[in-house]
């Protein structure tokens, strides 16, 4: 690897042509026209545009929508940059002169501003190809946010079509006073499943109850029972989250269906306490169903989504020491594994190193009219991923191109 004190240095070099107002340009117009998973079509093609101006050997359709760009520049390791490109199914409610133009979606969680990030760094590295040596793959992922993006690349061929990996190494925009650059080494972010449950009760007619086995009271003593298992069955040394999202059933005030379906969400850091939720939840299911006399026995479908992220520690201990050197040691800080969740570890074929870190994005104006008087109060307060009012302060166009681009020299010859 190489020393921090070099790579920020190079990286001031190499990033002070960056013309702000064209990133700020590239960045309002991929905030224009959102795309969901799989539907990336505009957004890759930019991307795949951008890289060709640069001089990479381009390959679009990854995936589907997936890009990857390989810039061959002689001996040395191999780095991969990724970028996801997906939206989200929200209404915009920024009130930005560049708000979206698709109704009901949106660029809520700033995978837009990844994109930006990401074509200015593979620019800026192949203009100064002449100051380092290796092999630059740039990956353009489609479909985060649904979960399924990563896995389809590693499908549709990612580790034997493309130069394997040295390392791997990806970022993601968060909320927090713009100008922080927060590290984790180690687990960084949870695993994620998704758990669909069927109750299956008999119908009838609302006035006449007694005919019926009424799956919606049944599905409401599960909800309400579930609320324990964190409470009652994990100890408080772990972090887990089970949320209900879904709750469906019936079609008429007066008609007691005959099922009702529930969707579950589980965020775990630990595989062991993992195993232990999921326990639970399907022996809360089948006991609640026994006890209603339900005529069926429940389906639990387990939908494995998103394992745990783990950063490896040398990997991300380096790349943290090159932004403390040049963006200010009090810029880098780690808060601790999160409990959101990224399809980001399963691009790295096995045995491969990778490092992802953040961003903090939040408006000076709108970080200090948040309420509270620390870190955790305030982030609460102030519009994050997946918030109709995400709004990232463009300010952190520029920097965020020299994190990759820093990132990326601390590997390359």
């Amino acid at each position: 690897m190489n020393e921090p004190i070099a790579v920020a240095g190079r990286t001031r070099e190499i990033t002070a042509g960056l013309k702000p107002a064209a990133l700020e340009d590239f960045y309002r117009d991929l905030h224009r026209h959102p795309e969901l998973a799989f539907q990336e079509h505009r957004t890759a093609a930019k991307l795949a545009a951008c890289l060709r101006a640069a001089g990479y050997d381009v390959t679009e359709g990854v995936a589907r929508t997936g890009v990857v760009g390989v810039l061959a520049n002689g001996d040395g390791p191999v780095v991969w940059l990724r970028g996801d490109m997906d939206a989200l199914p929200v209404q915009e409610a920024t009130g930005l002169e560049y708000a979206s133009t698709v109704d009901g979606v949106m660029h809520a969680c700033g995978h837009d501003l990844h994109v930006t990030w990401l074509a200015g760094a593979a620019e800026a590295l192949a203009d100064a190809r002449a100051t380092w040596s290796g092999t630059l793959v740039v990956i353009g992922q489609p479909a985060e946010e649904s979960g399924g993006g990563a896995s389809a690349m590693v499908a549709a061929g990612l580790h034997t079509r493309f130069p394997r990996p040295d390392a791997l190494l990806g970022q993601h925009v968060t909320p927090g006073l713009a100008g922080f650059y927060p590290h984790t080494p180690g687990l960084t972010m949870s695993a994620s499943d998704d758990i669909d449950v069927v109750v299956h009760g008999v119908g009838g007619h609302g006035s006449r109850p007694e005919s019926t086995i009424d799956p919606v009271v049944t599905a409401a003593y599960i909800v309400t029972r579930l609320q324990t298992v964190v409470s009652r069955e994990v100890a408080a040394a772990h972090s887990v989250v089970l949320t209900v999202g879904q709750f469906h059933s019936g079609t008429k005030h007066n008609i007691i269906p005959a099922e009702a379906r529930l969707s579950l969400n589980l965020r775990t850091q630990d595989p062991q306490v993992r195993h232990r939720v999921i326990g639970a939840v399907r022996r809360i299911v089948a006991g609640e169903c026994r006890t209603a006399g339900c005529p069926v026995p429940p389906e639990v479908t387990l939908r494995p989504g998103y394992p745990n992220t783990v950063n490896d520690t040398a990997l991300d201990g380096q790349i943290a020491a090159a932004h403390r050197e040049l963006f200010g040691a009090e810029t880098v800080f780690d808060f601790g594994p999160a409990m959101g969740s990224e399809d980001f570890s399963l691009l790295a074929p096995a045995g491969v190193p990778y490092d992802y870190w953040y961003v903090t994005s939040t408006p000076a104006d709108v970080w200090e009219a948040a309420p509270g008087t620390d870190l955790a109060e305030k982030i609460g307060k102030v519009p994050g991923n997946h918030s109709p009012l995400f709004a990232p302060d463009p300010s952190v166009l520029v920097p965020g191109v020299r994190t990759l681009v820093s990132a990326a020299l601390s590997r390359l010859a």
